[in-house]
């Protein structure tokens, strides 16, 4: 793979050693939320549980890989100040939203991406620290989403309290790669039987059995919110879910490979730009293009996906990997040190003006994921 060692150079030498430094505030112990172009924080009324979470879980990871000195102390000072500020933050069972800049809560609201991500840093911090409190809190947690977070027919509420009765994938799907991660930290069969129940959602109500697309939207009984072919559909989110679903295998799931292989071909036939080589940010389940745009992530979980594929054995997955990880990387340009452009135009313009600190969790899951199959021949 022949942009990987471009890619571990720029993590291990700017992107990790900014995120760290720059974007760690240590008056508060706590991630800032985002930098400008000039690597500088950018103040904010509202500090979100979702960011703090992310970088935990990727420091985490790049301390176990020996990619980033240091950040052990980091992981274990800025998730004992999450867990104060943020859990039970208002008295009440559950991870509050978010913060303000003197450590109150600014939202109550029960959110469960967030609570997915905060799940996911603690499956990786225990990895790192081996610190029994984790799994002891990661614990707590899921009872409290079954509590607070409860819903009909399936799966969980994406907010609470809320009065937007839309249900979305992108919260479960996060909250599965976030228990799969716990079952292969402690190995316990209740932990994967919940990744096996949000699978089976996932099989049953998100993925649309005529285009093989995973739909985003859906009503509070899991039917598409919108008519056969209008449904909104994130390609970055197929490769997300083909990932997920292979790490589901890995650890002795099973999917057919028929509903697997529909999503990555989706993906790949309806999300790539034929004019820039990039991922448009959403299509409908017909094809047609609805949000003409480009954002990093989708490239860093194509990566992902193309990993995985190439490890099935599909012809080409490995050259299309390699593609998108140079694509990935044209949103990080030397300018930025370390920094991305997280939305540009088809002439690769931003289209923000800050660099959101979330981002790091999927550039350096892209990186981590290609150097776990070709990190041996990088340079080849």
């Amino acid at each position: 793979m022949k942009s990987l060692a471009y890619a571990k150079a720029w993590a291990t030498e700017t992107a990790l050693p900014l995120w760290a430094g720059a974007g760690f505030d240590d008056k508060r112990g706590l991630f800032h939320e985002r930098l400008d172009f000039e690597r500088r924080p950018i103040a904010m009324p509202a500090s979100r549980l979702m960011v703090q979470a992310r970088q935990i879980a990727t420091f985490s990871r790049a301390s176990l890989k020996g990619w980033h000195r240091g950040a052990d102390e980091a992981v274990v000072t800025c998730l004992a100040n999450v867990e104060r500020l943020y859990h039970r933050g208002d008295g009440h069972p559950g991870w509050i939203f978010s913060i303000d800049a003197d450590g109150r809560p600014a939202s109550r609201v029960r959110d469960l991406y967030a609570h997915a991500f905060i799940l996911y840093a603690l499956a990786w911090s225990h990895r790192l620290t081996g610190d029994p409190h984790a799994i002891r809190l990661a614990d707590e947690t899921l009872a409290e989403i079954d509590v607070v977070l409860a819903a009909p027919h399936g799966g969980f509420l994406d907010a609470a309290p809320s009065i937007d009765p839309t249900r979305r994938q992108n919260p479960h799907m996060h909250l599965l790669e976030a228990v799969l991660a716990l079952y292969e930290t402690t190995g316990r069969a209740r932990d994967f039987a919940r990744a096996e129940a949000l699978v089976t959602l996932a099989l049953e109500r998100l993925i649309d059995p005529e285009s093989g697309a995973l739909l985003e939207d859906f009503s509070s009984d899991w039917k598409p919110l919108q008519p056969r072919g209008e449904n909104r559909v994130e390609p970055g989110h197929q490769f997300e879910w083909y990932w997920l679903f292979g790490e589901y295998r890995r650890l002795g799931g099973v999917v057919p490979e028929s509903v697997t292989d529909a999503l990555l071909m989706f993906g790949i036939d309806n999300g790539l730009d034929q004019a820039t080589g990039l991922i448009v940010d959403a299509v409908t389940d017909s094809g047609s293009v609805l949000i003409p745009s480009f954002r990093s992530w989708p490239h860093a979980e194509g990566v992902k996906a193309l990993v995985t594929a190439t490890a099935a054995g599909h012809p080409g997955a490995a050259q299309m990997a390699d593609h998108l990880m140079a694509s990935l990387l044209t949103f990080a340009p030397d300018s930025l040190e370390g920094g991305w452009m997280d939305r540009i135009d088809a002439d690769g313009t931003p289209l923000v003006d800050h660099m959101p600190a979330s981002t790091l969790y999927h550039m350096m899951g892209a990186i981590f994921e290609a150097d776990q199959a070709f990190g041996s021949d990088a340079a080849e």
